[in-house]
């Protein structure tokens, strides 16, 4: 594939994904409101759980839901499905234009695991089939009358996982690789349980049988999980323009703070939404500060940067940027697949080190995000000096 033929993939694909992810999210955060919402009124039809009146674009909208199903089918049912469906399948056409067909680049980091790209690109997929399996196992499993602790399981397990992929995978391919288990969990979810259910109750509506409300409540409670699993995907899935968390030497500690931030913040909108009031809505958005404030502290500590190292000279520091960065960051870079210096960041000079500083020292000396999968076996001691060098003020 061209260079210029992948960075269009590159984008067709992220703006598709972009429009589905905010398509499925948006129709998810709007259930979750409507089936908060429903209030009971008197003289509703039997088996109506409760109405909800709205007001949208000059029009008023009438809805109602039903504990099990109404008692005949309408002509025109419309499904919520397509959106979620769409969000994977252009996530994971990404992941490969992106992830797999750079797993070189972006895949693998041979001071973290020395893979091939095949082997890189098996442990992928292998990891986002096992999500799955273990999430649907754990669903259908005792836990399942216990939700709380199901939960829990879960998020112990995501933290493991991604503990464990930082010894296999690039920094950066780790926090995106855990955003893709838990889409994959999430669109899993849709496509074989809740969708599936949903034809049965219809189904058997249509045989003229009583559905079974098991079906519903199954359903429900996939539902839930996807709920509060929305924003922390969200955010996994934007890290890796941010190297102070996934770049970080305990990356899993960011992961274990995002799932719990953004089920914090989730429970707030879901229980505020319920009309709950007085204690119950007001611990979630301090809790969620605390814990973004936790965050934000532990991504300056660092244990692996070396201290007291002495600035070196602006030819030596130079030297390290040649070796290490100025085969992508160059007016015409000779890295294969780069036909531009990549987000305009050129460092064949001194001057233009200076100026891009910032990004430097973010990307390369407090993180290890570039080069990109450490091809060029940039060490520990260079970042350091490269960072001391910085912060003297990039002097010639």
């Amino acid at each position: 594939m061209s260079s210029l033929l992948h960075e269009w993939a590159n984008l067709i694909f992220r703006w598709a994904h972009i429009i589905a992810g905010v398509s499925w999210i948006g129709s998810s955060f709007y259930f979750m409101w409507l089936d908060s919402s429903l209030k009971r009124r008197a003289g509703m039809d039997e088996g109506v759980r409760g109405e909800n009146w709205t007001v949208h674009g000059g029009g008023f909208y009438h809805t109602q839901k039903y504990m099990v199903a109404p008692e005949a089918m309408p002509d025109d049912l419309h499904w919520f499905r397509w959106e979620s469906y769409m969000t994977w399948l252009t996530g994971f056409a990404l992941l490969t234009v992106i992830y797999y067909f750079g797993a070189s680049s972006f895949l693998i980091d041979k001071s973290v695991a020395d893979l091939t790209p095949r082997q890189a690109v098996l442990i992928s997929i292998a990891c986002l089939v096992c999500s799955w399996v273990v999430y649907d196992w754990l669903c259908i499993s005792p836990l399942r009358h216990r939700p709380a602790l199901l939960f829990v399981v879960l998020y112990v397990l995501l933290t493991l996982a991604t503990y464990g992929l930082s010894h296999v995978f690039a920094p950066r391919a780790v926090f995106i690789h855990i955003g893709a288990m838990i889409a994959t969990m999430m669109s899993g979810n849709v496509f074989f349980v809740i969708i599936p259910n949903q034809r049965v109750v219809v189904a058997d509506l249509k045989a003229g049988r009583t559905p079974d409300a098991r079906y519903g409540q199954i359903a429900k409670l996939r539902s839930t999980h996807n709920n509060y699993l929305t924003l922390p995907v969200f955010f996994l899935m934007i890290s890796n323009h941010y190297p102070m968390t996934f770049g970080h030497a305990h990356s899993w500690v960011f992961v274990i703070g995002v799932l719990a931030l953004g089920g914090v913040v989730r429970n707030w909108f879901n229980l505020h939404e319920a009309g709950k009031e007085g204690v119950a809505v007001a611990w979630q958005w301090p809790t969620a500060a605390l814990l973004a404030a936790g965050l934000m502290t532990f991504s300056e500590w660092r244990p692996d940067a070396p201290s007291g190292v002495k600035a070196p000279s602006g030819a030596e520091a130079m030297a390290i940027l040649t070796t290490h960065c100025v085969s992508c960051h160059a007016a015409r870079p000779a890295q294969p697949g780069f036909a531009e210096a990549p987000g305009g960041v050129r460092l064949e000079t001194v001057a233009e080190a200076r100026r891009h500083a910032a990004r430097i020292a973010a990307q390369a000396v407090a993180t290890k995000a570039m080069p990109l999968g450490n091809k060029t076996g940039m060490t520990p001691e260079e970042r350091a000096k490269l960072g001391a060098w910085l912060a003297a003020g990039a002097p010639e």
